[in-house]
């Protein structure tokens, strides 16, 4: 399992699309984004993303099950991105998050073919002012953790550039 992460633009997904067309096997692409008929610029930056991926990749838009979906799931399976995922389930209270997070990190751990997250990072600036972006930012960078903790390797993507992580840095302790 493979983590990808970075700022907004900084080439997270073509990183990781590039990881997946080097397995030689079929690949899924697991879009998490939601469409919106009123937002014309979102449905754009959806759009860019499918013309990149090859044509004979699976797509499958995915914004809630995600841990049913990579259990089940074969071959090269790219998750782009867990930002648009958790931002799906924000409504969801505490322990139903906990739940769902832990569900997803299991189907990781579990998976039979390689798979290859995406992930924003969104805890380098001011801390949210409001709760529920503050809520967000916080069951991401957590969900990030987590998956860090299981991937290998994990890459940082920032200013074009990939960075292993893993081959330069050294795990954090578990958090109990």
């Amino acid at each position: 399992m493979i983590l990808v992460t970075g700022p907004a633009r900084s080439g997270k997904s073509e990183w990781a699309e590039w990881l997946a067309r080097q397995t030689g096997q079929p690949v899924t692409y697991i879009a998490t984004a939601r469409r919106d008929p009123a937002d014309v610029e979102w449905n754009a930056r959806i759009e860019a993303h499918r013309r990149r991926r090859p044509p004979e990749w699976k797509t499958l838009e995915v914004t809630r099950e995600l841990g049913e979906i990579v259990r089940a799931s074969s071959g090269c399976l790219l998750v782009d991105s867990l930002g648009t995922w958790v931002a799906n389930e924000l409504e969801e209270d505490d322990a139903s998050w906990n739940s769902i997070q832990d569900a997803f990190l299991q189907s990781l751990e579990c998976a039979s073919g390689e798979v290859i997250v995406v992930a924003e990072e969104t805890g380098w600036g001011v801390i949210p002012a409001y709760p529920l972006g503050r809520t967000f930012r916080d069951r991401l960078g957590m969900l990030i953790r987590r998956v860090g903790a299981i991937a290998d390797p994990v890459y940082l993507v920032t200013g074009g550039h990939a960075v292993n992580l893993s081959a330069l840095g050294s795990p954090l302790p578990v958090r109990d």
